[in-house]
């Protein structure tokens, strides 16, 4: 506190009596303290004495903010807001319970140990989380209640009275409610009783609840839904282009529910083909500052579990009244371009309409058209296939990057445990529908940018992706040079060029996955941002989300903006617009973490059952403590911990993406095919330990 007086004064010399004037202090055992500390920080040499009695901080910025980052140890690093600035340590006992990804203020020492700056934290200014998924334990007398997250390593005391119905050794949601000063551990209250431990639903629950995604839409939400008509009036057809009477399907999954994208087809007489790409208009039926256009902000965006689907909208909107279903008038906003047979654009027009899907097509029914020819409407998939094979062409000429990293998913049974592993395959009709996607979503931020001149451009949700940090690049080309891959890093370009090359001599090989992830890891990660920047990994100037709006909010605020300006409306308040993009990036990244969590989760119980079988893996990731390696067969990932090693001391080369044994010099690198033994597998931490089977 005397010191943040000096901060807060921009460090004007003061005496102690003013020092304690600030701080209104006026007891003589209290000032006499205030004149303790002032010396005592004078001989640390945080404070300098300028003259007899009048300090001032020897360096200004003693004081900064940022995020922690909590380490295994229950030490942490301060992550500053500025980049150049390098992270501060601060060990145990000094973080004053804040918790990891907490926003706090940290008083940085003058004098670190040697190059490390270190701190301690004097406010938590914003709690990152205050939910935590974890196991109840009860006592005759009192609750305790551990959580599941590593890196929160306190227990919350649950009082009696707040247990909410929960029983002994049962998976539930907690939320801290109190951390008196004096208290080690934080007090809270169950939230939610999620089920029993390592039941299918309570842990996909567990994993939607940790990453602060709702289990069920409020009442609100759900009743204003259930008040919108679903009668399509003649006064609303009579705003909007008719497609109707025009050929009109969806390609989707089989499995899928919402249908928010469909294609329109039309020969024009003369020689040219129209396309069409309707988007169902979720703006239409989602009011601002609803109850409904708030939940959906919030959420930012649907969750694909590995069992499920956690929609951003309720189930009447998006399984109905936006679902483009078949045989249905369905309100869209379009796209429709008129294209000549090399798939340039003669003309765009973006606006309303209504539409009649002909047909729901699956992904495998098109698949089946396009090799075998073999529907009533072969004739116009077969020339969209065409038309997409060349927008396909020029995108990779242009400089973009094919990434077809392998998907994994599970056969599960009635209960949702797996009982199979298989790899997603994408073929020509995923990447036809992906590539009208495409046009559409770079025409609409197109048309968009080219409004307005100079500083009166028109504010708009852009989707961006920065070219790759030159250090990150040079590393993976490093690695890549070990499987004969050249990375050539001279120009974008170029990059985008070898990385192609690369991606496409690698498919079906048993390092695909491995060179795919760590290409993607070394790229920047797309945002959305209202700054019109560009879209590296597409070779995009321009791109944005247009297509997707009854699962990715974005495009519901790129629905809003667009029709906004194509009548005559102003630019919208671009500060207001950046920090609805800032939350949306960020619910983007945690929908891909429970994601990500799910798998992990199916992958440990998918081999609970095969501990001591033998597989072969590749070595996907190197660590100090141990190496990661990915089962061929199956991808699922576990680790072999170097202390489980014995036939040597084995260490870390990171510059090499390898481990080395210190006396026999045997080297284990990232991309080696080892044989392995399951091990152990730890469904509650989403771990799976592998042995190596030496020969």
């Amino acid at each position: 506190m005397v010191l943040d007086i000096f901060e807060r004064n921009g460090n004007t010399p003061l005496n102690y009596k003013q020092v304690s004037a600030k701080l209104n202090v006026n007891d003589s055992e209290s000032r006499n303290i205030i004149l303790e500390i002032l010396r005592e920080e004078s001989k640390k040499n945080v404070l300098r004495e300028l003259s007899p009695g009048k300090f001032q901080l020897l360096e200004l910025k003693t004081f900064i903010e940022g995020k922690v980052d909590l380490t295994n140890d229950g030490s942490a690093f301060i992550i500053t807001d500025d980049e150049s600035e390098t992270d501060i340590f601060v060990a145990p006992r000094k973080l004053r319970n804040a918790l990891n990804g907490d926003r706090v203020k940290v008083y940085v020492y003058a004098k670190s140990k040697g190059s490390r700056k270190e701190g301690e934290v004097i406010e938590i200014l914003q709690r990152n989380k205050m939910e935590f998924t974890g196991i109840v334990k009860l006592s005759e007398r009192f609750a305790f209640f551990i959580p599941d997250d590593r890196k929160m390593m306190h227990d919350i005391f649950i009082p009696m009275n707040e247990l909410n119905g929960a029983k002994n050794g049962i998976k539930a949601v907690a939320e801290i409610t109190d951390w008196p000063p004096d208290a080690k551990n934080p007090v809270g209250r169950i939230k939610h009783v999620l089920g029993v431990q390592g039941e299918n639903d309570t842990e996909m629950n567990a994993i939607l609840a940790e990453y602060g995604f709702p289990l069920a839409f409020p009442k609100e939400v759900e009743h204003e839904s259930e008040e919108i008509s679903d009668v399509i009036s003649a006064a609303e057809i009579a705003k909007r282009r008719d497609f109707r009477d025009v050929l009109t399907f969806t390609i989707d999954p089989f499995d899928a529910k919402d249908f928010d994208d469909a294609l329109s087809f039309k020969y024009l007489p003369n020689g040219n083909y129209e396309v069409g790409v309707h988007i169902a208009d979720v703006s239409h039926y989602i009011i601002p500052d609803s109850a409904l256009d708030k939940e959906a902000l919030d959420r930012g965006t649907s969750v694909y579990l590995v069992d499920r689907v956690i929609p951003m909208l309720p189930e009447r909107l998006s399984n109905g009244l936006c679902s483009l279903r078949p045989n249905e008038d369905k309100l869209c906003f379009s796209a429709v371009f008129e294209l000549d047979n090399d798939a340039r654009i003669v003309e765009e027009w973006f606006g309303k309409t209504v539409i009649h899907s002909n047909r729901r097509f699956t992904y495998e029914e098109v698949q089946e058209v396009i090799e075998k020819r073999s529907n009533e409407y072969e004739k116009e998939i077969a020339k969209l296939n065409e038309l997409a094979y060349i927008l396909r062409d020029r995108k990779f000429k242009n400089g973009a990057i094919s990434f077809e990293s392998t998907e994994v998913k599970f056969k599960l049974d009635e209960r949702g445990r797996p009982t199979g592993v298989y790899i997603k395959e994408r073929k020509d009709a995923h990447k036809l529908i992906e590539d009208f996607m495409l046009l559409a979503n770079r025409k609409v931020a197109e048309y968009v940018s080219k409004m307005g001149k100079g500083k009166h451009k028109y504010t708009f949700v852009y989707r961006a992706h920065d070219s790759p940090k030159p250090d990150a690049l040079a590393s993976f080309a490093q690695f890549a040079a070990r499987f004969g891959y050249r990375i050539n890093t001279k120009s974008d370009k170029e990059i985008a060029k070898s990385l192609n090359f690369l991606m496409e001599d690698v498919e079906g090989k048993k390092e695909q996955n491995v060179l795919t992830q760590l290409a993607i890891r070394s790229m920047a990660k797309a945002i959305y941002t209202t700054k019109t920047s560009s879209h590296y990994g597409l070779a995009f100037d321009y791109y944005t989300h247009f297509t997707s709006p009854i699962r990715r909010f974005p495009d519901v605020m790129v629905h809003r903006l667009l029709f906004h300006y194509l009548n005559g409306g102003q630019s919208a308040n671009a500060e207001h617009y950046e920090k609805l993009c800032q939350h949306c990036s960020q619910m983007e990244k945690k929908a891909a973490d429970a994601e990500r969590s799910s798998v992990k989760y199916k992958q440990a119980e998918y081999l609970k059952d095969q501990i001591g079988v033998i597989f072969t893996g590749i070595i996907s990731g190197v660590t100090e403590w141990g190496m990661y390696v990915e089962i061929i067969e199956n991808k699922c990932e576990g680790m072999i911990r170097l202390r489980d090693i014995a036939d040597d001391f084995y260490t870390l080369d990171e510059k090499n993406y390898a481990i080395i044994g210190q006396r026999k010099k045997k080297v284990y690198s990232l991309g080696d095919e080892v044989q392995i033994k399951v091990k152990n597998v730890d469904l509650t931490k989403k771990q799976i330990d592998f042995s190596l089977v030496q020969n």
